[in-house]
């Protein structure tokens, strides 16, 4: 049975539905974009996304210091590049449930044609970066599902920046560096990880 929680959560979502448009604009920029990402980029890297549908616009909403509103791990998988992430709403198939998925960069980046997206690597070794990788790679094949709970405390289930953080912090690397953001959204108040607590680690530093 689902929670409380994910019901409201869920009530949330489909009222702002009815007032907030879903925009996936014209993206003459896409190819650019991924152009100057494939040029850089490296296994354990962080992709963010700002995206300008409902849950985007709820999550930059509320991370006042923030300007994505989702991220992932980038891996090289047969000679090409995918994002690893836990993402609600997006499912790949009918009766495909929210969960954290292996998507490929060309589809994680042009989900909203008119979002910003950035890219950030960890300041640690080659060889690290890479078991993150293959670690969020193995964690894809799972299907374990995303946090609607939002519970740092429970690894079986994650959501976006919970995920990159557990990633990394199985290396002793915390991105977050402990920072949380006090939420007062209805049916999500609570203390999270938001994008711009992992955007402002001094571990990180910004490619693209």
């Amino acid at each position: 049975m689902k929670s409380i929680k994910a019901i409201l959560y869920t009530i949330v979502i489909t009222l702002l539905t009815l007032f907030v448009a879903g925009c996936q604009g014209g993206g003459a920029e896409q190819s650019l974009v991924l152009s100057n990402l494939t040029k850089e980029l490296q296994e354990g890297d962080l992709v963010f996304r700002r995206g300008t549908g409902v849950v985007g616009r709820i999550v930059t909403s509320v991370d006042i210091n923030g300007q994505y509103s989702h991220v992932g791990v980038a891996v090289l998988r047969d000679s090409a590049w995918y994002v690893v992430h836990a993402v609600p709403h997006e499912p790949d198939f009918e009766g495909d449930i929210d969960r954290v998925k292996c998507e490929a960069l060309e589809s994680f980046v042009g989900r909203y044609r008119d979002g910003a997206v950035g890219h950030y690597r960890v300041c640690a070794e080659p060889e690290l970066r890479a078991r993150v990788a293959d670690n969020a790679l193995r964690l894809s094949s799972m299907n374990i599902p995303f946090d609607h709970d939002y519970n740092l405390e429970d690894s079986t289930a994650f959501y976006c920046t919970e995920l990159v953080e557990y990633l990394y912090l199985q290396y002793g690397i915390s991105l977050s560096e402990g920072r949380r953001t006090e939420v007062n959204f209805p049916s999500l108040l609570g203390r999270y990880i938001m994008p711009s607590d992992i955007t402002e680690s001094t571990k990180l530093r910004p490619i693209y």
